[in-house]
């Protein structure tokens, strides 16, 4: 599955803007894209079934076993074109501020996304 994931390196940097915005353009344009969510946030994920027409999912490092990720990933990247994985907080910001568990770069890692 081709996909990229969207990061930054903080919160309140524009992720989830620029994440809608992509995915509205891509939509326009005749793309089916699923969205996805790093972490277990339910606000944006809502803001990207709207605008991609498809239930958006969370990816969480720290709640999920790596298997359980690459699975949710895959599973629900069945019918689309491509994969946009907005990322949490900054890039390399984890669950203990010491290890990438549970941060954006892990889960990059995990699906060998850019």
């Amino acid at each position: 599955m081709s996909g990229i994931v969207i990061a930054g390196t903080a919160s309140g940097v524009g992720k989830t803007l620029l994440t809608l915005g992509l995915i509205s353009v891509l939509r326009k344009k005749g793309l089916k894209v699923q969205p996805f969510k790093v972490g277990p946030d339910f606000i944006d994920p809502g803001y990207h079934t709207l605008m991609s027409g498809l239930p958006s999912r969370n990816l969480d490092g720290w709640m999920l076993s790596p298997d359980k990720v690459q699975e949710t990933f895959i599973k629900h990247c069945g019918k689309a074109d491509l994969a946009i994985v907005e990322g949490v907080m900054g890039l390399f910001d984890g669950i203990d501020g010491k290890s990438e568990e549970g941060s954006t770069a892990q889960i990059a890692k995990l699906l060998n996304l850019p």
